[in-house]
């Protein structure tokens, strides 16, 4: 499997971004349909299906990073990472992520459009 990442612009603060990529709550207002935690596991529920993973690098307001609970392995994570431009002060957020192969990469990258779309609506940015 090979690693990819994604960089949109986000027009907010650090702050508020990062409670939307970290938190229950946050996670479930534009990254899945809803979210519970129990035991330091978080399920996501899509309309047909759910996933299970854990958080298992934080560093606050920069960096997040998610394991799925499954068989894949440890390169099956994917992570949110907060970059703010010195000079600009613009923010962006990067994206990593793994593909199996071209086909699974551009049908990730659609999703993360689509979800990223969703919390730019979200918080106005």
């Amino acid at each position: 499997s090979a690693i990819f990442s994604i960089e949109y612009p986000i027009n907010t603060s650090v702050k508020v971004l990062f409670q939307r990529l970290s938190t229950v709550s946050g996670l479930s207002e534009w990254f899945a349909d809803n979210v519970n935690i129990q035991n330091n596991i978080l399920t996501f529920y899509w309309e047909n299906s759910s996933d299970q993973a854990t958080i298992i690098k934080k560093v606050k307001d920069k960096l997040i990073r998610f394991q799925w609970i499954d068989d894949h392995g440890t390169d099956n994570y994917f992570e949110f990472q907060i970059l703010v431009d010195e000079i600009t002060k613009d923010i962006a957020l990067i994206i990593i992520d793994f593909a199996e192969d071209e086909d699974e990469k551009e049908e990730s990258i659609l999703l993360w459009n689509s979800q990223i779309n969703n919390l730019k609506k979200l918080i106005g940015g």
